[in-house]
């Protein structure tokens, strides 16, 4: 075979495999031509989670920016929303109102002369348990007879001292009380000696003892007895304390506010829990109780300052400066 033979021989196989192989690319790129893109960083399918039961079907998926942490004192209080009904203010009769008179007081109204109060006590005086010093049943008794007496000048002076007993409140008379030259005091007396179980017998002496200083000062005076509230009831000393109290205001012929009846009252007649007049800590009264207890006190004092039968006497009763 000649030289020129051969070369065309290769070059004609040379073209021939050329061509197989243009032309199997060709069928590779036709079949993948067929086949869908794959898809790019693709998540697996999730199957949508079920609403949960109390979400309605139809609600949307909504992307929502996370909530705001609430303030708790932002939230609405439950007496904002609805304000818990009030129990009424009363008691029986025959535990507020007064066995005499109050002649000095009455003088006192009966001139337009300023009238001035002191009421000495201990923590329960001072206004323990109550939200706030404008609270105390001395301060709301003010409020009380200004309502009774709107053309009076009166004072109501709170000098109640936490923890004081009743030989402590003989010490302050001097300058606490007699210094004022009140017409009418109201002395609260006997509970920290219940709850401390000092004996009576002193306790019934010094009482007697600061009537006597007081009436001859040229004062009304009207005696507050202990509270009836879970701390003190079950005291063994509580219903002599009471009595013994009860027994004096008559001997020394001055009058008295019987809270502890009253107190009673609420809870065994009126069926009042504990919570509607006494603090959490089971002994003081919170503002409900100083305030109805006030009411009740405004309600006595009016009742025996301007009782028909002091008219006749009041101008000759003598009468504090």
């Amino acid at each position: 075979m000649s030289p020129d033979n051969s070369l065309t021989i290769a070059r004609a196989a040379r073209a021939t495999a050329a061509t197989a192989v243009f032309a199997a690319f060709g069928v590779f790129a036709a079949a993948h031509a067929e086949m869908p893109e794959p898809a790019r960083i693709a998540a697996p399918a999730v199957a949508p989670a079920a609403a949960p039961p109390h979400m309605p079907v139809a609600t949307p998926a909504v992307l929502t920016a996370p909530p705001r942490p609430v303030v708790p004192s932002a939230l609405p209080q439950p007496n904002a929303l609805a304000e818990k009904p009030q129990a009424p203010c009363s008691a029986p009769v025959q535990f507020t109102r007064f066995d005499r008179p109050l002649l000095r007081t009455a003088r006192r109204l009966a001139s337009g002369a300023p009238l001035t109060i002191v009421a000495i006590g201990s923590s329960s005086t001072a206004g323990a348990g109550a939200s706030s010093p404008d609270a105390s049943y001395p301060s709301r008794l003010a409020v009380e007879l200004r309502k009774r007496f709107p053309a009076e000048d009166i004072t109501v002076l709170n000098r109640g001292v936490n923890g004081d007993e009743t030989q402590n409140m003989l010490a302050r008379f001097p300058a606490q009380v007699i210094a004022e030259h009140p017409q009418l005091v109201l002395w609260q007396v006997g509970t920290n000696s219940v709850l401390r179980d000092h004996p009576l017998r002193p306790h019934a002496a010094q009482l007697h003892d600061g009537i006597e200083e007081l009436t001859a000062r040229g004062a009304d005076v009207v005696l507050l007895d202990p509270q009836s509230a879970p701390k003190v009831l079950p005291t063994a000393a509580a219903p002599d304390m009471v009595e013994q109290i009860a027994r004096t205001a008559k001997e020394e012929n001055v009058d008295l506010f019987q809270r502890f009846a009253v107190m009673r009252d609420w809870y065994e007649a009126q069926h009042l829990g504990f919570d509607v007049f006494v603090s959490p800590d089971g002994l003081h009264m919170n503002d409900w109780g100083y305030a109805c207890v006030a009411k009740l006190f405004a309600g006595a004092i009016a009742e025996a300052a301007t009782r028909p039968i002091a008219s006749a006497a009041v101008h000759s009763a003598p009468s504090a400066r």
